[in-house]
């Protein structure tokens, strides 16, 4: 079993390597970059991550823990309302968005080693979001569409709000836009 101080240096290294990945993408990102920013030789990161996949993966992991129900299914689907407070906690936290942003788009080319996280994990987050529909409408939603023909619209929407967040903070307010979009989705609820 693992130290507790083995445990928090894991802790700083991962915090590091979010922050790296955030100002370089994962392929700019380099460990001796992050071992550097958190004290250590390459050598001694590599005690803790035998590879840089292996911190990527652990990277993407810990993100997910972060983010209750970011993994996919929860024991009890998240309702509307509830992800629009995860979307304002995101504003709070753009280093971890800008993480989560440029890993996911370096992840669509050939070979990316968080394509298959990324693949998974947008399953999982799908279903999840149908899961969430179907607890606040039913089998269909207002205009007709069934939970699982409007999740992926859902997730397009919350990620889409990251980058244009990222790129524009000033202009764009995710939260009233994710408001705005659940008046779209039922005009009854404004």
């Amino acid at each position: 079993m693992p130290s507790a101080r083995n445990e928090e240096r894991r802790a700083e290294i991962l915090r590091a390597a979010l922050e790296v990945i955030a100002e370089r993408g994962y392929r700019g990102a380099s460990l001796a970059a992050v071992a550097e920013r958190v004290g250590l030789t390459q050598q001694g990161l590599l005690h803790y991550f035998p590879t840089k996949e292996a911190l990527l993966v652990a990277v993407l992991e810990a993100r997910d823990r972060w983010d209750p129900g970011a993994s996919g299914r929860t024991a009890e689907p998240w309702s509307l309302e509830l992800l629009g407070s995860l979307v304002e906690y995101n504003a709070m936290r753009p280093g971890i968005v800008q993480t989560f942003a440029a890993l996911l788009g370096e992840s669509v080319t050939e070979d990316h080693p968080a394509r298959d996280f990324f693949t998974r994990r947008y399953v999982q987050v799908r279903a999840s979001m149908a899961d969430t529909l179907r607890k606040e409408y039913g089998d269909r939603l207002p205009g007709g569409l069934t939970p699982e023909d409007a999740a992926p619209l859902l997730v397009a929407v919350l990620d889409g709000l990251q980058y244009q967040w990222l790129l524009d903070p000033e202009s764009v307010d995710m939260a009233a836009a994710y408001r705005a979009f659940v008046t779209l989705l039922d005009p009854e609820r404004a």
